[in-house]
């Protein structure tokens, strides 16, 4: 019977063996159970974010081909543009050579316009003067006429004298 006792205590401290084994164990289990849950939490707040990086990476590489199409564009532009700077170049420089080209036309008209002022005050001038000698050489005729018929009319008085 002491055996049994013995035994009976040797199952007693093996079944409390046991059982803080098991309790250690079941510890165990729920810590494993709450770092497998806490790890399948993060695994799934990973794969969210795995998901909304992707999509901001498709919305990455879709800016990436508008930017490249917008710089091809903007180059497009800038080439376009410097066409249009050196046309507008030309054609300012083409402005500037018809402005010259117009100031000296307006130089030269002015000066024909003195010119032709100048001339007309000389015909002016001219045209007064022959009125002058018309008037008198009418002046002229009319005493040569008169002189003429003095003449004649001596003339004849001699004649019958």
């Amino acid at each position: 019977m002491d055996r049994i006792k013995e035994k009976m205590n040797q199952l007693r401290l093996e079944a409390e063996e046991s059982s803080s084994k098991v309790e250690e164990l079941q510890a165990k289990v729920k810590a494993l159970e709450q770092d497998n849950l806490a790890k399948e939490q993060e695994i799934t707040s990973l794969s969210h974010r795995n998901s909304v990086l992707e999509s901001e990476v498709e919305k990455l590489e879709t800016q990436v081909k508008d930017l490249k199409s917008s710089a091809t564009e903007g180059q497009a532009h800038g080439t376009q543009n410097e066409a249009l700077t050196r046309r507008l170049q030309l054609l300012e420089e083409e402005a500037e050579e018809a402005d010259r080209t117009l100031r000296e036309a307006n130089e030269k008209l002015r000066q024909t316009d003195v010119k032709a002022g100048h001339f007309e005050r000389k015909v002016q001038a001219l045209e007064q003067d022959r009125d002058q000698w018309e008037q008198k050489y009418e002046e002229m005729a009319k005493k040569h006429a008169t002189v003429q018929k003095e003449l004649e009319d001596f003339q004849n008085e001699i004649s019958t004298i």
